[in-house]
């Protein structure tokens, strides 16, 4: 996928702790370190967002639809 060239301006204490990575190797450069860190962050975000529509959940109507289903399943269940 070509990839889209953007400026972004960072505080000198973030660029010099990101260039020891670069430097260190951690990173082949500036622009890969910072998709990375991106990247991660909308990871954390992202889970973040299902932990909280999870929490939204009601547990006793969730348990109750589950168990449900599974009286519904067994009665098809070949008997062994």
């Amino acid at each position: 996928m070509p990839k889209i060239k953007i400026a972004i301006a960072l505080d000198p204490e973030i660029l010099t702790r990101l260039d020891e990575y670069v430097e260190e190797s951690e990173f082949p450069s500036r622009s890969q370190a910072v998709q990375a860190a991106i990247e991660e962050k909308l990871a954390r975000l992202e889970r973040t967002r299902l932990a909280r529509e999870c929490a939204k959940l009601d547990p006793v109507l969730e348990k109750s639809l589950a168990e449900e289903g599974l009286s519904q399943d067994l009665a098809e269940w070949p008997a062994y």
